[in-house]
């Protein structure tokens, strides 16, 4: 399969530097009668299983019990979509801007405007971005994707032919291209006496991947991440939360408090990375209550660190593509000048959009 490797290193050379910067784009064509009106039927998979469907219109949360599933898209964040008429060797859409206008994902097009053409190879992702880069014969485009884009959880299309004449809807079938990252926390100390005494105060990803380039390969489905060299602290947690004792009350760690469903933790996504050693870490900032033992008072501590590195916890020490993990983290007061577990439980990516079926 043929590549422009020039493409690829000019577009690496522009991005680095400046993977913070967001520009904001241009919504493609509003509503125009001489234009035809494409919707998108928007699914989400992991490794080509149907996980979720989004029915052109409605995502909702509104009257939805709270499940361990994360909500992927979010219709205020538009996709781009790139049409190929390889028949002719000619760029038909150019990284539209598609946004929802509260009957779903659509985009208008001048159907007559491709006069000769049969059909189109349709492929998308999310969220958009501007500067994207086509490769030799429009096989591949790269996507730059900063801080912010990351953030949002990216999703890649499985690429789709589409008559011109059957393009009033499009569906589109997404896949994870990130990670999914949370942690659960539980006081561990066997020792009932010194139990239920240790806080978290903060909790710190170090070294997180976040910004790149993703090179989507429209003949094949498949893509390749080109990262920058950028990574960054995220703060998971700082507050003062009591941790709960043993596996029965492990809890997901949240924004400022420890929460019973992973729907309400804070997790964040991250670029699929290779571990080195010394490199990937967790720090964790936690306090621990005075308490009386053989009748000697113990002093209360305060802040006390512990950095735990990844290295060596998962398999050949690599993130896998579209995959959640969720570290889980024990405390034990009775070593806690020894090393502390710390061990990861990988999951298939769970994930939802949440649908008001009263609609239909």
């Amino acid at each position: 399969m043929r590549r422009n490797a020039l493409y690829i290193a000019t577009l690496l050379l522009l991005f680095a530097g400046a993977c913070e910067k967001i520009d904001e784009g241009i919504d493609i064509v509003p509503i125009n009668n001489n234009k035809n009106r494409t919707d998108f039927d928007i699914m989400v998979t992991r490794d080509g299983q149907l996980v979720s469907k989004e029915r052109t219109g409605v995502m909702t949360k509104a009257g939805v019990e709270t499940s361990e599933k994360l909500a992927t898209m979010d219709e205020d964040i538009p996709f781009g979509l790139v049409g190929i008429d390889f028949e002719h060797n000619n760029l038909l859409i150019d990284n539209a801007k598609v946004s929802a206008d509260g009957r779903g994902y659509s985009s208008y097009f001048d159907w007559n405007a491709w006069n000769g053409v049969s059909s189109l190879s349709l492929s998308a992702y999310y969220p958009y971005v501007q500067g994207v880069e086509y490769g030799s014969g429009y096989e591949s485009y790269a996507i730059p994707y900063s801080v912010k884009e990351t953030d949002a959880g990216p999703l890649v299309s499985k690429t789709v032919q589409k008559a011109i004449d059957q393009l009033n809807v499009v569906s589109l079938m997404f896949q994870h291209i990130t990670n999914d990252i949370g942690y659960k926390i539980s006081d561990i100390t066997p020792d009932k006496n010194l139990q239920g005494l240790i806080h978290l105060r903060k909790l710190t990803a170090v070294n997180v991947a976040s910004a790149g380039v993703y090179v989507n390969d429209v003949v094949s489905g498949a893509g390749n991440w080109h990262k920058q060299g950028y990574y960054r602290k995220v703060v998971v947690f700082e507050g003062d939360a009591l941790v709960g004792v043993g596996s029965a009350n492990e809890k997901f760690v949240g924004y400022d408090s420890l929460v019973d469903h992973m729907s309400e933790s804070h997790r964040y996504y991250s670029i699929p990375d290779d571990i080195e050693i010394g490199k990937q870490y967790v720090e964790v900032v936690f306090d621990v209550d005075g308490f009386t033992l053989n009748n000697f008072y113990y002093q209360p501590l305060k802040e006390q660190v512990k950095r735990y590195m990844l290295y060596g916890l998962l398999p050949d020490n690599v993130f896998e593509y579209g995959k959640q993990y969720t570290f889980h983290i024990g405390l034990d007061l009775s070593t806690l000048y020894r090393e502390i577990t710390f061990a990861p439980a990988v999951a298939d990516w769970e994930t939802t959009i949440y649908e008001n079926n009263d609609d239909f």
